[in-house]
């Protein structure tokens, strides 16, 4: 096939999902081309070594990369990350409309939804099919992040955001949504049931994996003989992280909670730690990609929390299929499908999210969990990674819907 791959987030950035499918289909001898951005995310600065021109060209795993300007910008202003979104979506549809004019089919990496563009203007000009994936439930995501303003203001932005994706949803030839949750949320914002498919996202397989677990990282998390439960990602109001430190502070006793990264709620939860005077709570920075095996490997227990809101039913954190990845035991502080699929898959506890009472239940009972019984769930968690959430599992399924909306497999 000739498949086009619109994204805003792309490699050297850490997007694996995007780049995980442009190089595994090229190596599957299809024809991909990509169309991204300059690398600036999460700093909001274009990386060294790379200058915003029009028509840049590589190759990146075999996949064709061509990278138009944007206005970079990750940080706290949202009218900068606007300005960011608004502009890729502006140069990619320039480039789009030539660039992936004779392609069969493209696929675009939804988040934002401005990503999608190109492809509607390719499929109106050139009837080429588009695949949507969606990784946020929009508008819910930006309102639930603090993007959005309160009031009047806030309301009509969120309608427009709305009526906007609900159009990309119906022109779309297909859908792949990362939860059951989120496809029923896009199913009842105007998407064709039949054309919903749910397909768990996988994680960056070179580095979340099984290592041994080494004395040194244990010693980086904290005392070695107590239970340790580790969160590591970013420090922001969708994960509501006061939760953990009030579940923690409640149970000094039994187990200790490691905060490890940093987001516009870390100077929240700073401030709450030093109130409840929880000796059991430690903040540290964020560490390198490639040295999160060892410590996921060093920690009892990874986090996973998440704010209590509808639109964040469908969401799976990404931390939670590289816990699965290195076969970590969890717990998960969260409704909907990253509860759920913990419970079902019996790899980890569950509480539902900001209800610190029950989380430190949870906390307390985990650390009484034996040593053999905590093994095996982290053997069932690696095992549940393999056959619901691999690479190898998500290319197949999405080489299988690509070849069936450009016309080349059968129904």
């Amino acid at each position: 096939m000739r498949i086009g791959l619109i994204s805003q987030w792309f490699p050297p950035e850490a997007s694996f999902i995007t780049g995980n499918l442009a190089t595994g289909l090229a190596g599957r001898d299809h024809d991909v081309r990509v169309l991204t951005t300059f690398p600036s995310y999460p700093q909001g600065r274009t990386y060294p070594g790379y200058r915003q021109r029009w028509n840049d060209r590589t190759v990146h795993g075999g996949a064709l990369v061509r990278r138009v300007p944007a206005y970079p910008s990750r940080d706290r202003s949202a009218v900068r990350r606007v300005a960011s979104y608004l502009s890729f979506g502006a140069s990619s549809a320039a480039a789009g409309v030539r660039y992936l004019a004779r392609r069969d089919v493209n696929y675009v990496y939804l988040s934002p939804p401005t990503a999608a563009v190109g492809a509607v203007l390719t499929r109106a000009l050139h009837r080429v099919p588009y695949v949507l994936h969606v990784q946020d439930p929009w508008p819910e995501s930006v309102v639930h992040s603090g993007m959005v303003p309160g009031g009047r203001a806030g309301s009509v932005l969120g309608s427009a955001i709305a009526s906007v994706v609900r159009r990309l949803y119906r022109s779309a030839a297909a859908i792949v949504v990362i939860s059951p949750a989120m496809a029923e949320m896009v199913i009842a914002a105007g998407a064709d049931p039949a054309r919903v498919r749910v397909l768990l996202n996988w994680t960056d397989e070179r580095l979340y994996r099984p290592v041994p677990r080494t004395a040194a990282a244990r010693a980086e998390l904290g005392h070695p003989g107590r239970c340790t439960v580790l969160y590591a990602g970013n420090i922001g109001p969708v994960q509501r992280l006061e939760t953990a430190v009030r579940a923690a502070a409640a149970v000094p006793d039994r187990m200790d909670l490691v905060l490890m990264g940093s987001g516009v709620a870390e100077h929240a939860v700073r401030r709450l730690v030093d109130e409840l005077a929880a000796p059991n709570v430690r903040i540290l920075p964020r560490r390198p990609a490639a040295a999160m095996a060892g410590l996921y490997a060093a920690a009892d227990y990874l986090l996973v929390c998440l704010r209590d809101a509808p639109g964040l039913r469908g969401t799976v954190p990404s931390k939670l299929q590289a816990a699965l990845a290195c076969g970590a035991p969890v717990i998960v502080s969260a409704g909907g499908d990253a509860a759920k699929l913990t419970r079902s898959a019996g790899v980890g506890f569950v509480c539902p999210p900001e209800d610190w009472r029950t989380l430190a239940e949870q906390f307390a009972a985990a650390a009484d969990l034996p040593p053999q019984a905590r093994a095996e769930m982290g053997e069932r968690a690696r095992r549940t990674y393999l056959e619901r959430m691999s690479l190898r599992s998500g290319l197949d399924q999405f080489e299988d819907i690509l070849a069936k909306v450009a016309g080349m497999g059968a129904p």
